[in-house]
């Protein structure tokens, strides 16, 4: 540890050198007035460690074991980035491959062409089925993140053919590292921005030997309207904390919580909208839950060339929700009250479920000198499972004319495990060529089977700056536990699997400017399709707030393939400016039970994103975000036979036949800082969807006015926040 006092306020770069081995840079590192700037670095792989020596955090070289598909993302490019609305998922739909859903107001991550089901998050060591409010069960995505922007270290993204370590998920990993809070004082900060406003309190634990740092925040915008766009206003607290205590110099352990609870109501209204005429509005929606996450960590050097980490973690979560359909016993009488008409309205979907994941797992990482890089570990889950679900009426399906299908009256509870161990070896073969090959074998309890996952990953130095990179990888998913439990049928689905094909090449233009080139192949097998209707896979029904439309007997006969190529140009933060832009062309084809390959609902042919800022000086500083997608597949209506049932029905000669107009959105911030009492108070100010431009989600079918209409997204919206630390 070491202390640079008696600085000037302004923006400076470290460097930290060590014989034999390439600096290690940080750029746009601020100190203020009357604050600290706290930097961590961590040393990559050293012949031998020190016993003071400890890894606490990620460096701008990804891990050797990561060959392809790998970002590094920090706090800073989160938390000030134009579009990005201070959620980490946001930002993360910016990178190559990943696109936006079809509503502007959910922070979906769709992969590669994947379904944003297929993802898998881990904050500190802790597998966390969703790090989102606003969601269900059987779901990933949600409306903002349960994660304080703030308390964020470091972001890894892999979008493809990822090691052993990582569990079975069959597009990508986002691990988020939040960083520890001020070993030498205590302090806080103020904060205020889309997802609400909070306070964050930090400070030592014994005399420096650990740290804490806690963040309370909750949503304001129930304060000042009754809709902000999509039928209602969301009220949301949320809850994050990370302890940190070193015991000796070769022992360290760490608790982190990560908690929310959240309420919504949609669609019923005594006054008129602009948006009365979309289908929210025919529906009386309420919703309520909470969500946990929680675990501890003792990670200790073995020698000086081994480490090991032990974590147990638990979360738990709670959905309740009832919806009812206000135009099913006719549309609104005249001068009838919105609580006679919601009384009448007949109950279609309640939940009232919780779901609960103990995990407990062992990493063990030796750096041999001969051998190369051992890494091998396991984990061993217990689920505690209690659904009391009920879609009483069943769902107006639009793959069929007939009315009600699938009612079910889930009500069980029931325990379920899963064990997996893995082990990879990572290796110099020659000066330039590196290898990567490993393996896991996961054991799926509830199914009665059990999955061999091979990897592999090489690495070839072309030049000192030109690398050429390639990974192959098996990965399986076991489908959630509301799909297996809908209906009896469900049980005998078995896990899905994923082949990933990755090649690429990675030029390092200077220490802080990389461009890649990758072109990659997935493959798909064994996922779950609907048993009715031949061309209805669940590949393509995605994640939604309505879950009850995406619960169906299923079985285990579907297929696809994606293939794509992405170019990546990325600039991280200097003393001015950071920048990162990027170009993807993908296809992606799923089939249902009828064999037939259709481009996937996922299928955006182009994609570019790109996201910029320039500190112009030490008060203001600027950003951008333009995001374009080709238009994204849907399947027109039949419209004659629509009318006829008041409900859209599609034309099944034509699946995905057809496209929505190309989407395109340009976002702006400013940063303005001020001094208040020798302290900085940030202030920033921007619009999302600058331009308002009035993109389309999706096109729907509304029973009242029985009707097509198209689904806008986001018009502009603006923003405003403020950071003031104490």
């Amino acid at each position: 540890m070491f202390r640079l006092p008696d600085l000037r306020s302004g923006t400076y770069e470290i460097e930290v050198t060590a014989s034999g081995r390439p600096p290690l840079r940080r750029e746009g590192l601020e100190v203020r007035a009357g604050l600290e700037a706290r930097v961590e670095v961590v040393v990559p792989r050293l012949q031998s460690q020190r016993d003071e020596v400890t890894v606490t955090g990620s460096v701008f070289i990804a891990p050797e074991e990561i060959k392809s598909s790998g970002f590094l993302v920090t706090r800073q490019e989160v938390y000030k980035a134009a579009g990005a609305l201070q959620d980490v998922s946001r930002y993360i739909q910016t990178l190559p491959g990943v696109a936006i859903g079809s509503n502007d107001f959910r922070n979906d991550i769709i992969v590669r062409g994947g379904s944003p089901l297929e993802n898998l998050y881990i904050i500190d060591n802790i597998e966390i089925p969703n790090i989102n409010a606003f969601a269900n069960f059987a779901s990933a995505g949600g409306t903002v993140s349960l994660l304080d922007a703030e308390l964020i270290q470091d972001v890894t993204f892999l979008t493809g053919g990822y090691p052993a370590p990582y569990i079975n998920r069959t597009s990508s990993v986002l691990q988020v590292a939040q960083r520890e809070g001020d070993r030498e004082s205590f302090h806080g900060r103020a904060t205020l921005g889309f997802a609400g406003g909070g306070t964050i309190f930090e400070g030592p634990i014994r005399k420096g030997k650990g740290s804490w740092v806690v963040s309370a925040r909750r949503s304001f915008l129930d304060l000042v309207t009754d809709d902000v766009g999509f039928g209602g206003v969301p009220i949301l607290y949320t809850y994050n904390a990370k302890a940190l205590y070193d015991l000796t110099p070769r022992d360290r352990i760490w608790a982190v919580s990560v908690s929310g609870t959240d309420e919504i109501r949609l669609g019923a209204r005594e006054v008129p909208r602009p948006t009365e005429d979309e289908e929210v509005n025919n529906l009386d929606i309420r919703y309520d839950g909470w969500r946990t996450a929680n675990g501890l960590n003792w990670q200790r050097l073995l020698g000086n060339s081994a480490a090991g980490l032990l974590g147990i973690t638990h979360s738990r979560a709670k959905v309740g929700s009832q919806v009812r359909d206000l135009v099913r016993n006719g549309i609104r009488r005249p001068g009838e009250k919105l609580v006679d008409l919601v009384t009448r309205s007949p109950l279609i979907y309640s939940d009232d479920s919780r779901e609960g994941e103990t995990t407990l797992k062992y990493d063990l990482t030796w750096q041999a000198a001969r051998l190369g890089k051992l890494q091998a570990g396991g984990s061993y889950k217990i689920f505690d499972i209690n659904y009391n679900t009920r879609s009483p009426l069943g769902t107006l399906s639009p793959y069929t004319t007939e009315r009600d299908v699938n009612p079910f009256d889930l009500r069980r509870s029931f325990r379920a495990y899963q064990s997996s161990g893995y082990t990879q070896l990572t290796r110099d073969v020659t000066r330039r060529l590196n290898l990567t090959v490993g393996g896991r074998l996961d054991g799926y309890d509830y199914l009665g089977r059990s999955r061999f996952s091979p990897r592999a990953g090489m690495s070839y130095r072309l030049t000192e700056r030109l690398s050429w990179r390639a990974s192959y990888g098996q990965y399986f998913q076991q489908p959630f536990f509301l799909f297996l439990s809908a209906f009896p049928q469900n049980r005998g689905l078995i896990p899905f699997r994923a082949d990933h094909y990755v090649t690429g090449l990675t030029y390092v233009a200077t220490p802080t400017l990389r461009i890649t080139l990758e072109a990659y192949a997935k493959r798909y097998k064994d996922y779950p399709v609907s048993s009715q209707f031949p061309q209805l896979s669940l590949a393509n029904a995605g994640d939604t707030f309505a879950v009850r439309d995406i619960l169906f007997p299923m079985v285990s006969a579907g297929r696809g393939r994606v293939r794509g190529v992405e170019i990546f140009a990325e600039k991280k933060f200097t003393n001015q400016w950071f920048g990162q832009a990027n170009f993807a062309w993908l296809r992606s084809r799923q089939a249902g039970l009828d064999g037939v390959l259709r481009p996937s609902v996922y299928d955006y042919p182009r994609v570019a994103n790109f996201v910029g800022g320039y500190r112009l000086n030490a008060k203001w500083e600027f950003s951008t975000r333009a995001a374009y997608l080709a238009g994204r597949p849907f399947t027109p209506f039949r419209e004659d036979v629509s009318r006829q049932q008041s409900r859209g029905i599609f034309d099944l000669t034509r699946v995905n036949a057809e496209r929505l107009p190309d989407y395109l959105r340009v976002d702006i911030r400013a940063d303005r800082t001020f001094t208040v009492r020798d302290k900085p108070l940030l202030v920033f100010i921007g619009v999302q969807n600058a331009f308002n431009r009035r993109n389309v989600g999706g096109i729907g079918w509304n029973r009242a006015t029985n009707v097509q209409q198209q689904g806008e997204q986001l018009g502009l919206f603006p923003l405003v926040g403020l950071d003031w630390r104490f």
